[in-house]
């Protein structure tokens, strides 16, 4: 593979709501550049983006895809993200490692929610931006009401670079605003313009947007303006650099128009890609830190450098084992060398380095500062952990992954299944750092969490056909507690006798309640020695088993406190379990006297909505046995904030979802534990003694 300077590489991440077509834009990107011989569809086997079985079965993108391409003796790394808040892992991790975005807006549907998610985190991460308004041929398209929504939704000014001759069927080509010429395309797919004069038709509206666009590159300098303003004009140069210096500081956001799936308009946008979207020197330098005095590090975007790489996604390839997919900040990694693991404090040994078109990898001999590349069979490293040179070890911050909104409990359909899960999920969890996998130690459910339904359907499915795994998915057990409101003394006693030696233990406990939270307490007030001392822990034990299985439901008992204060023992009858089950006997007799209760798991609740929801929301959340602790209005949105049971929540994902039209997000986490109301608490104790008598 050819070698490019640092300053010819430009690394670009594709976003945008789901069926945007970015997938199907980088298709015509690899087909117009001479990388593809066709042009890919999505959904089928001709793309070289989604090749995963998921993928294709479903139409849509699942992971990051990447690959690369050459234009204008330019070599552009490009990084398709997925659209589908299902499947956004890869979304934020993608944008820490490129230099530019090209946001991906339907013409038919506008500015969606998740449009404006990755453009926050775009502008979070400080990236340049170029908007590319998709399917201009839709027969709904509307380019004015989709740059008024741009405006509206991102709080910038979008300024047009081409604009589309006919719309709809009738799309025939774009007017370059900036060479001031007309580029008229054919249909089949080949994806060059042809030069030509702009229809007289559309002359006038050229004359006046060529004005404003120029007038807008003009008022992003100061010298810019100065020069427009002396001649009404700017030179081809000074435009350019001017452009491209607005597009760098975030001032301008340069818009091109098109339709992938035609292969019209792709062509300019690469030309876009490569004249305003920055090589990794044009960046801000990254910041990392040292891990041996934990002193700041800056890190310079330089071949010569120390190696310093991030690595931001890991794929388990049925073929070449773990793939580690990296971004080069500094230095050069070279194939069978050996690297520093800075997080995890690891020597790697390294084989071969790969470039990436989709899923062929292609060998390199090293990927330099500023590229992006993969090398299979790392041992230790996974998403999110910083390489570099042993001597020069620096760390970069992790990288922010959204939390899980949706659990669900995972149950084998086999013993065969059963021996085979852990590893399966541990695979994929490695590829995807929102599936997070746990134990719950009350209910004893295998607990996986994602980001909905979709996400969790699609990791049954992968189980199945990677590692012939069959699991079944069921809600959750909500863990409750009981505890108890009065306070009780009760005699425990065992006796028990039968040929030979018999069973003597004999308690008087003191059972009452401690405030939230304290847990157990257990006391010995034994004086006198009415109990030997060896026989005490084993009542302790008893009392201890019994809250384990509450009275009410089973469920574990909390804030208690127990106090053993007489008994008797006999000399040769007693024994260490005869006083532990006496223990238990009487915890489980004068429990039902103290007023036992159910308590339930409390959700602290974020909610974040368009504004025009926050009605729907609240009124929901107070259906649900909610309490609304505040509102936070945003620019364009408002987070609700309650405190909600978690047995009203356990399909949250979905209710969100129908209220909202997918435009809603929450994050959750437990607050602390509050009284079941006694009708709930009653359905819960019959539900509970049902399953019970079941098993």
């Amino acid at each position: 593979m050819k070698k490019y300077k640092v300053e010819q590489i430009r690394n670009v991440g594709f976003v945008g709501h789901g069926a945007s077509g970015k997938t199907s834009l980088a298709e015509a990107i690899l087909y117009a550049s001479g990388v593809s011989d066709r042009l890919g569809k999505v959904g089928d086997s001709s793309s070289v983006m989604d090749y995963d079985p998921d993928e294709i079965k479903r139409g849509h993108s699942i992971n990051a895809s990447i690959a690369l391409c050459e234009w204008n003796k330019h070599k552009i790394n490009l990084i398709d993200a997925p659209g589908n808040s299902n499947f956004i892992a890869d979304t934020p991790s993608s944008l820490r490692v490129v230099d530019g975005a090209v946001v991906v807006v339907s013409a038919a549907d506008g500015v969606q929610f998740y449009t404006e998610k990755v453009w926050k985190w775009a502008e979070d991460e400080g990236l340049p931006k170029i908007i590319f308004i998709n399917k201009i041929d839709h027969e709904r398209a509307n380019l004015q009401a989709v740059m008024d929504s741009i405006k509206k939704k991102f709080k910038k000014s979008p300024v047009l670079l081409q604009i589309p001759v006919g719309s709809g069927e009738g799309f025939t080509g774009l007017v370059d605003l900036v060479e001031n010429v007309y580029r008229k395309y054919d249909k089949s797919g080949k994806g060059l313009g042809e030069s030509g004069e702009a229809p007289q038709d559309a002359v006038e509206d050229v004359e006046i947007i060529r004005a404003e666009l120029v007038e807008n590159v003009a008022e992003s300098d100061d010298e810019l303006i100065e020069k427009y303003l002396e001649t009404g004009e700017l030179s081809n140069e000074d435009f350019n650099s001017g452009l491209k210096k607005g597009v760098l500081n975030g001032e301008l956001i340069p818009v091109v128009c098109g339709s992938a799936t035609l292969n019209m308009g792709v062509d300019v946008l690469l030309d876009a890609i490569v004249e305003y979207l920055p090589s990794p020197v044009d960046r801000p330098q990254v910041k990392g830190k040292s891990t041996q005095d934990d002193s700041e590090v800056v890190v310079k975007s330089d071949e010569a450098a120390p190696l310093s790489a991030l690595v931001f996604k890991t794929v388990a390839d049925p073929y070449a084992g773990k793939l580690t997919l990296f971004r080069v900040f500094s230095g050069t990694l070279k194939g069978d060398s050996s690297v520093f693991n800075s997080t995890q404090n690891v020597a790697e040994r390294v084989g071969q380095v790969f470039g990436l078109q989709g899923k062929k990898q292609v060998p390199v001999g090293e990927i330099s500062a500023g590229d992006i590349g993969a090398v299979a069979k790392l041992k230790t490293t996974t998403t999110g952990d910083s390489l570099c040179a042993q001597e020069h070890p620096v760390v970069f911050a992790p990288i922010s992954f959204p939390h899980p909104v949706m659990a669900r409990a995972m149950v084998p359909k086999t013993r065969a299944d059963e021996e085979k899960i852990s590893t399966a999920l541990h695979r994929l969890a490695e590829e995807d750092p929102t599936l997070k996998i746990e134990r719950d130690p009350q209910t004893h459910d295998l607990l996986v969490s994602g980001m909905g339904q979709v996400h969790l359907d699609v990791v049954i499915e992968c189980m199945k056909r990677r590692f012939g795994v069959e699991v079944d998915l069921h809600p959750p057990k909500v863990p409750y507690r009981e505890t108890l409101r009065g306070r009780t003394k009760v005699q425990g006693k065992y006796k028990k006798q039968t040929g030979g030696r018999g069973q003597y233990g004999d308690t008087w406990l003191e059972i009452s309640p401690l405030p939230k939270g304290e847990g157990f307490v257990f006391e010995n007030k034994i004086v006198g020695g009415a109990i030997p001392k060896t026989y005490i822990p084993a009542v302790e034990k008893g009392v201890m088993e019994a809250m384990a299985q509450g009275v009410l439901a089973g469920y574990p008992m909390v804030d208690v406190k127990v106090s053993l204060y007489d008994g008797s023992y006999h000399d040769v009858d007693s024994s260490e379990m005869a006083f532990k089950i006496a223990g238990s006997m009487g915890f489980k007799k004068g429990v039902m006297d103290c007023k036992p209760i159910l308590l339930e798991p409390i959700m602290e609740m974020e909610v974040n909505v368009p504004s025009e929801y926050v009605g729907d929301v609240m009124g929901d959340l107070n259906s649900k046995r909610g309490k609304v602790m505040g509102i936070e209005a945003g620019e364009a949105d408002q987070s609700v904030k309650a405190l909600i049971p978690m047995a009203e929540v356990l399909n949250y994902s979905v209710d969100l979802t129908a209220m909202t039209g997918g435009r809603g997000a929450f994050a959750m986490e437990f607050s602390g534990y509050q009284d079941v109301p006694d009708h709930i608490a009653q359905k819960v104790i019959e539900t509970a003694k049902a399953a019970k008598k079941h098993e």
